[in-house]
């Protein structure tokens, strides 16, 4: 089992709103033998979970060589998570492409290493980069006043709309294009973040990932999700509403959705990685006032 440790020490603990706590001969477990008063410090305070600390001083500390008796403070005795992270965005990188025809970003430097060793001491540099984007990059987040004057912005749509949402995902056919009210007859959307995996996705960055056949969400499917109470609706095709000619330029799913003050999350990807539900969803962008969309890291929490 290898070399187990504890630590025995005095700790006089002062909190931030008053008052104080002392200990004496407490043990604690420790992940190694080494181990410095502030590191101790610090695994003291999560061990008892104290808040508003201001400080805490060891002393009398001595090691001791023996089995670990399951204290909390230990990294090496906590149990391992019984989650999955799945990432669902692109990369934004310089110049790549969202939408064909639309500007991609430029990424710099504002300020490099190099010249900040200018601003600072010797030993301490930073760097600052500094992006110029359009709204719609990579995967994003569409928000009522993207599509209605006066509709809520960034600032405006509340996080219960956007972070750890109950998520399913719908499997949309091979080669079919428009998901339709009968493909969502089967799912219970009410409160959820309702994920469209139509597999398009595989062509980002490509010319066909703009192509007159990609999937997308009809104007009576999105009217269903709406009246049924779905929370968010996220798609990995290139646009939640048919972008072929024959559609005349009409947005029905936007404004559909985007009236009902229902998110849309565009541009996904990895929705093949997902269960159909039991999952979290998140999508949750900066708050920047008057703009009405702008990229998110979407990620999913899956129990395993």
């Amino acid at each position: 089992m290898g070399e187990q440790w504890r630590a025995q020490f005095d700790a006089e603990v002062s909190f931030a709103n008053g008052g104080g706590l002392r200990t004496e001969g407490f043990r604690l477990d420790i992940p190694g033998q080494d181990i410095s008063d502030e590191d101790l410090a610090a695994l003291f305070v999560r061990h008892l979970g104290l808040l508003m600390v201001a400080d805490v001083r060891i002393s009398a500390k001595t090691i001791i060589e023996e089995p670990h008796k399951g204290g909390r403070g230990v990294a090496a005795e906590e149990s391992g998570t019984d989650r999955r992270l799945i990432e669902l965005s692109h990369v934004i990188s310089d110049g790549m492409t969202t939408l064909p025809g639309w500007p991609g970003p430029r990424i710099t430097d504002w300020l490099t290493f190099a010249a900040s060793r200018e601003r600072y001491p010797p030993g301490t540099e930073f760097h600052v980069g500094q992006i110029d984007m359009i709204a719609n990059t990579g995967t994003y987040l569409d928000t009522p006043a993207h599509r209605w004057a006066g509709g809520d912005d960034l600032t405006g749509v509340s996080l219960d709309r956007l972070a750890d949402l109950p998520g399913l995902v719908v499997r949309v056919p091979a080669g079919s294009r428009a998901v339709d009210r009968l493909m969502l007859a089967p799912y219970e959307v009410a409160g959820r973040a309702v994920l469209l995996h139509t597999g398009w996705d595989a062509h980002f960055g490509t010319e066909r990932y703009g192509a007159p056949e990609a999937p997308y969400l009809t104007g009576d499917a999105a009217r269903a999700l709406a009246d049924a109470g779905a929370a968010l609706i996220g798609i990995d095709s290139i646009n939640i509403d048919d972008m072929s000619p024959a559609a005349g330029g009409v947005r029905p799913a936007h404004s559909t959705l985007l009236a009902a003050g229902i998110p849309i999350v565009e541009h996904l990807t990895g929705l093949d990685a997902l269960p159909p539900d039991g999952f979290r969803f998140t999508a949750a962008p900066p708050m920047v006032a008057g703009m009405g969309t702008f990229p998110v890291r979407a990620f999913a929490v899956v129990d395993a």
